[in-house]
């Protein structure tokens, strides 16, 4: 069963753990000084924040799935979508060890497909002849400005 992924860059990790565990009703399952992760069932996500020097606001989404078979499927949907695909293969990211590739939306919004093996004392890859830095996504699009809401 697929789940979805969300990254959230922060400033404050503290305040923003206490804010997220009130809305979410739970504690992070994963708690690291520069880290927290929420695995929740309702809604089914994969809900992440990092303290790690990119700018606050979302930092990329994803699809987490279960088998290699699905794996498989998401990223043959990625290749379908038109846009260059890396495929990262097995690697160590946000304290996991996981076989991912990325794309990027029209919009220069990073996506991961990935499906994760095991856990990880390291936020990410400590080899630096390693493809790319943990959660690194695709090149990104400049932001559009826009005045409208939602």
């Amino acid at each position: 069963m697929k789940r979805l992924h969300v990254h959230v860059a922060v400033d404050d990790l503290d305040k923003s753990i206490a804010f997220y565990s009130d809305m979410f009703d739970a504690k992070p399952n994963v708690l690291k000084p520069d880290y927290a992760k929420w695995m929740l069932d309702d809604p089914r996500v994969n809900f992440a924040i990092s303290s790690r020097g990119a700018a606050a606001g979302l930092d990329h989404l994803g699809i987490q799935v279960d088998t290699q078979d699905e794996l498989a499927a998401v990223s043959a949907r990625m290749a379908q979508a038109g846009h260059a695909v890396r495929n990262d293969g097995k690697t160590t990211c946000c304290y996991a060890k996981s076989d991912k590739s990325w794309i990027a939306d029209p919009a220069g919004i990073s996506w991961e497909s990935f499906l994760t093996f095991g856990d990880s004392t390291t936020y990410g890859e400590t080899d630096p002849a390693a493809k790319s830095a943990c959660c690194e996504g695709v090149a990104k699009a400049p932001a559009k400005a826009t005045a409208a809401c939602c």
